[in-house]
């Protein structure tokens, strides 16, 4: 059984697809997704546009999330159609058909939109037209977005490779490798760019920064050990995203922790534990996550402290919480966007964006909610800002006449 067939199997397991017993049909009811119960709606939440990108990528856990350059938005779908969109309201700029199976992207800059296919192409594209500028063989699967970094692009494939092409004109600049356990889960971590360093997580468990220059490593943490006997038990990938506000870093492990760095020197600042395969977003004041369980938790961002937390969306498959005006927003296996409260951790509004799952985190930008559906579809969100009474004008009484 090679690794991917593994991986799909483990996550198979973990994420309870198959919940009747072994030896029955009785099902353990500890095992089933949390019901979803009422809530007092209190934040409204509008549907802006919805846009079919492509066809359905169901449990192919695939990394196709919309990202944007703060004046178009660009998506890729599954079955290998890339696209770019008016953000305000989801009128088709350029669209491009490109006849081969994607599994990660668009990561764009420099004027490149770029989109990983499964069989191991990096392509990039122009921003302008969709017009394809070139194609490079990278050796293997990438599950994780592509980052744009001046002059390189950077990919991370399944085998636990990062790797650096030219923007220019897709040539290899540099490799490097970490060592690949037995069993993994089946995902990568996007890697980020801060500073003059490309940051990524791998499959053994370890965080490391490495010079984007030269491909030389400048700092490694290790943030999931393996420990325990079995493979299972020494499971240990950082697959998840993975988030930085000014010089702070911060990402999480399964069968590890969540911890927050200094992204110069790897220095850790604190740690938390809590194992998530999904990894952190933050905003000024927490850092969210998703625990292997189905609970959100707030961290305080400064010391990791718990915040608040959540189990309302236990065993649900819940993405990474996404901070987005006054709330974070999950997605879940049903296809439901669930709103709470970034300061308490209360639903404050909930809503289905189909009924296909929901298992890449929504993307925010400016002031609008992006969710890409499995089922190929791209959904923008507002909420809107709350009315202000009129003020009467000022008139002017006995004393001031």
């Amino acid at each position: 059984m090679n690794t991917r067939v593994r991986s799909l199997a483990l996550i198979a397991a973990l994420l309870g697809l198959g919940a009747c017993g072994i030896f029955g049909d009785k099902k353990d009811e500890s095992l089933e997704p949390a019901k979803l119960v009422d809530i007092e709606t209190s934040v409204t939440v509008k549907r802006i546009w919805s846009n079919k990108i492509g066809d359905d990528a169901e449990f192919l856990r695939v990394a196709l999330r919309p990202v944007g350059d703060g004046n178009r938005l660009y998506a890729a779908s599954r079955n290998g159609i890339v696209t770019a969109l008016d953000p305000e309201n989801g009128r088709q700029i350029w669209r491009e058909k490109l006849d081969i199976e994607l599994s990660a992207g668009p990561g764009v800059g420099e004027g490149l939109i770029v989109v990983v296919a499964a069989d191991g192409l990096l392509i990039a594209l122009d921003t302008a037209n969709g017009t394809e500028r070139w194609r490079s063989y990278i050796g293997g699967e990438s599950l994780a977005r592509p980052v744009i970094d001046d002059d390189l692009v950077v990919v991370q494939t399944v085998d636990n490779r990062l790797l650096a092409y030219a923007v220019f004109d897709g040539r290899e600049r540099w490799a490097m490798q970490q060592s690949t356990p037995p069993l993994t889960m089946r995902g990568n971590a996007a890697p980020v760019a801060v500073g003059t360093n490309v940051i990524a997580g791998f499959d053994n468990g370890r965080l490391a920064a490495v010079d984007a220059t030269s491909g030389d490593v400048q700092w490694e943490s290790l943030l999931a050990p393996q420990t325990g006997r079995s493979d299972l038990d020494r499971l240990a990938d950082v697959d998840g995203l993975i988030a930085v506000v000014g010089q702070d870093l911060y990402a999480a492990g399964y069968q590890g922790r969540v911890m927050s760095l200094a992204a110069e020197s790897g220095q850790v600042l604190w740690t938390a534990d809590i194992s998530s395969y999904v990894g952190v977003t933050a905003d000024w004041n927490n850092v969210y996550t998703v625990d292997e369980n189905g609970a959100l938790f707030a961290l305080s961002r400064r010391t990791g402290v718990e915040s608040w937390r959540n189990d309302s969306l236990l065993r649900r498959d819940a993405t990474v919480p996404v901070p987005f005006n006054t709330t974070v927003v999950v997605g879940d296996f049903e296809g439901y966007l669930h709103f709470f409260s970034n300061l308490d951790g209360q639903p404050v509004a909930r809503l289905r964006a189909g009924k296909k799952a929901v298992s890449v985190a929504p993307y925010v930008m400016a002031n609008r909610l992006y969710v890409q559906s499995d089922a190929g579809t791209l959904t923008a969100y507002l909420i809107p800002e709350p009315r202000r009474p009129r003020r009467a004008p000022d008139i002017a009484g006995e004393e001031g006449v």
